[in-house]
């Protein structure tokens, strides 16, 4: 199912997506050079925002939860993208150990723990979970609501090594943010491949380090095109040190705020776009949904101070307060289904794109955000859009051309977590 685009605001977008088209083999051989000299994270998906003149990334997530929204068949490239991911990190691998979100039960969570069993599983994995949850002593089954069950198990440290009984993996990997802090059973491994690495985890990582990451990315690809950066990138700034609950450090987001505003006004002007702007102020760290808010005008920031105070207290898991924002330039969705706004998200694995799907809410606004309880979803294949763009369609009337666009947008938003990860990685040398 392909959304309707309801905005009569196409001219730029079709102008963008036809140059992506006509440049295509510049834009592959691109990345294939960029692949060459930054390794991709092992596993991602990417939230977007087409707002017709406008086609932007909005959120990058390393530890992805959706792969249950995967169509049935993207499967055989989901399992493909994995043989390739792990042969180049560990060949020899025949064990692989997954450790789930502990914090997250729901059923839309283990649908998406059971898809990448799975997906590893027909990748020639023996694929085991194991639990951070230490109230997890023995073995334990979950039922999901269909039926089906996953068994969870007591992780075991053994010296370096981390496993679980009578299961030595070569590789770990996490689909647990790490949000809540770094637990010690995953420090100092020894020959074994933890993926994503700690850094990743949102105890270190910070949104507004990526969109920094991203606006290079996004320059780069952008002269490549001989394109406005903007038609890709959201702008974006950070204050740390506030606090809502005491109603501290409001001026810096305040000040932000109002000069992104300002910025974007110039450039609706600019494009001739008869849109008012808004913004986004959400947590510097977190995928949960939580502590966001949209400022359609600053003193926003001063009206809704109490739905502030409620909204950017919570924080995924529970943990603490927030104290670090990003404000985010705004991106519109015009893009709908069956009249709920829709916003595609990416997910790849390795540096390929292996589908996608996406998130509605029939009682969001297209200038909210959509990762919100209520959501749906629906599934999109890939395959055909990636792989296999029309170049001689009309701009915006092909649906493999939007999703190949799509994924260009995806992959680099991809890369620059790579340039993001090869940045805070605390392993890494300095040649400062």
């Amino acid at each position: 199912m392909v959304p309707h685009l309801t905005t009569a605001l196409t001219s730029p977008i079709n102008e963008l997506e036809a140059r992506i088209l006509e440049s295509m083999p510049a834009i592959e051989r691109w990345f294939r050079l960029e692949w060459m000299e930054h390794t991709p994270p092992f596993y991602s998906s990417v939230d977007l925002r087409n707002a017709g003149f406008k086609l932007a990334p909005v959120d990058t997530n390393l530890f992805p939860s959706t792969f249950d929204h995967l169509a049935p068949e993207m499967l055989p490239l989901a399992v493909q993208a994995a043989m390739a991911a792990i042969e180049k990190i560990c060949p020899e691998a025949k064990n692989l150990l997954l450790v789930p979100d502990s914090r997250s039960a729901n059923a839309h969570y283990l649908f998406n723990v059971q898809r990448l069993m799975q997906i590893f599983g027909q990748a020639g994995l023996n694929v085991r979970l194991g639990t951070l949850d230490e109230s997890v002593t023995v073995p334990t089954t979950c039922v999901l609501p269909d039926g089906s069950e996953l068994v969870v198990e007591p992780l075991l440290r053994t010296r370096g090594r981390l496993g679980l009984k009578n299961f030595d993996p070569c590789t770990i990997l996490l689909n647990d943010d790490l949000s809540a802090g770094l637990p010690p059973v995953l420090q100092h491994l020894h020959e074994q491949y933890l993926l994503p690495p700690l850094h990743a985890g949102w105890t270190v990582r910070r949104k507004s380090r990526h969109f920094q990451s991203y606006e290079e990315v996004a320059k780069k690809f952008a002269k490549l095109l001989g394109m406005d950066p903007w038609l890709i990138n959201p702008m974006h700034a950070q204050c740390g040190k506030v606090d809502f609950t005491q109603a501290e450090g409001l001026d810096c987001v305040k000040g932000h705020a109002d000069a992104m505003l300002a910025k974007v006004r110039r450039k609706y002007k600019e494009y001739g776009i008869n849109e008012k702007p808004f913004v986004m102020v959400k947590a510097d760290n977190g995928t949960s949904g939580l502590g966001l808010m949209t400022v359609r005008d600053v003193k926003d920031l001063d009206d809704a101070e109490r739905l502030a105070r409620h909204q950017m207290s919570a924080a995924h898991g529970g943990a603490t307060d927030i104290t670090e924002v990003l404000i985010q330039e705004g991106v519109p969705t015009y893009e709908r289904i069956e009249n709920a706004a829709a916003e595609p998200v990416v997910c790849m694995i390795d540096r390929y794109v292996v589908g996608g799907f996406y998130r509605t809410h029939a009682h969001r606004a297209f200038d909210e955000s959509l990762n919100a309880p209520g959501a749906g979803f629906v599934e999109l294949a890939f395959a055909e859009s990636t792989q296999l763009p029309r170049p001689g369609a009309k701009p915006g009337a092909s649906a493999p051309n939007r999703f190949y666009m799509y994924g260009v947008i995806g992959r680099l938003a991809m890369l620059a977590a790579a340039y993001e990860l090869e940045a805070t990685d605390p392993d890494a040398e300095s040649y400062e």
